[in-house]
């Protein structure tokens, strides 16, 4: 029988995970910010460092290799666009809103791909994901305080790509195995855009670090410490729980970066967040009507 993992352990490694996914895009907005690194070399160092850190934990953990499993490509391809999308992104982004977009898109792909595979919302369902697309719409509206354009439509890249990759993982019998494999297949891709980028490419000792920690600490064994929380956390407040991603990283922007937090963003959060949450407890209402037989 398998053993439940003690409340106090779940909400430790829930916090380590939020913390690390928020520290991405601090770690990134701090090195291309300060131009410490271009956003190609930033992303194959972090998908590389990814991929050893995963390749180590898989061979001490499970002494064998990571095979590659019936579509892995396509699953690396969707954590490459991520990546690269996320890294160049951040040339133009500040922390709190790209990570706001991010988690945006990423929620709304996957609200959206259910919708297409047959599922029918509540009407409190509804109402959620008009108003979180509406607020990741009004956040990217052009307007003096709107977010670079391009730099918003990379973050909507990532996201999208995000949300595939995440809806795919829900396959695998391994997760942990899963991820490792994804991140050394995607390194191939990160190295021909370097090449292509070879003539803007830039690397300080500083940014290497950022994007060795960035693929490695919050990345690889973030992503570890997150399926282990998992175990203790219903499907509902894992979604709830992430609400707090772009929160976290938001004030890593004002505490790192000396980054302003404009009313618009302000606005968005609360409808892209509200909606979010709507959506979630919405979902959760049906399951418990259904489990209860009404």
């Amino acid at each position: 029988m398998q053993q439940t993992q003690g409340p106090l352990v779940t909400a430790v490694l829930t916090l380590f995970t939020l913390v690390a996914f928020a520290a991405n895009s601090v770690f990134c907005r701090l090195a291309l910010g300060e131009e410490t690194i271009d956003a190609a070399s930033f992303t194959t160092i972090r998908l590389l460092s990814g991929a050893v850190t995963l390749w180590v934990i898989m061979v001490a953990v499970r002494r064998k290799p990571v095979s590659v499993s019936k579509g892995a490509w396509i699953s690396a391809s969707m954590l490459f666009l991520y990546a690269v999308g996320f890294s160049f992104a951040y040339i133009s982004l500040s922390t709190g809103t790209g990570a706001l977009i991010l988690f945006g898109a990423v929620q709304a792909t996957m609200i959206l791909v259910g919708l297409w595979s047959g599922e029918r919302p509540h009407p409190v369902q509804w109402a959620g994901l008009a108003l979180a697309l509406g607020g990741l719409v009004y956040l990217v509206f052009p307007g003096l305080t709107a977010p670079s354009l391009p730099g918003s439509t990379l973050m909507i890249v990532a996201g999208t790509a995000w949300g595939i990759y995440s809806l795919r993982g829900r396959r695998g019998a391994d997760p942990v195995a899963g991820t490792a494999q994804n991140f050394i297949l995607s390194v191939p891709f990160a190295v021909v855009v370097s090449v292509l980028a070879l003539s803007s490419m830039e690397i300080s000792a500083e940014g290497a670090m950022l994007a060795a920690l960035s693929g490695s600490l919050t990345s690889g064994i973030g992503y570890v410490v997150w399926y282990a929380a998992l175990r203790g956390l219903t499907a509902t407040r894992a979604a709830i729980v992430q609400l707090a991603v772009p929160v976290l990283a938001a004030l890593g922007g004002v505490v790192f970066l000396s980054e302003e937090v404009t009313a618009r963003l302000i606005t968005a959060a609360a409808a892209i967040l509200g909606g979010v949450g709507l959506t979630v407890l919405g979902r959760e209402r049906i399951v418990k009507v259904k489990d209860s037989g009404v």
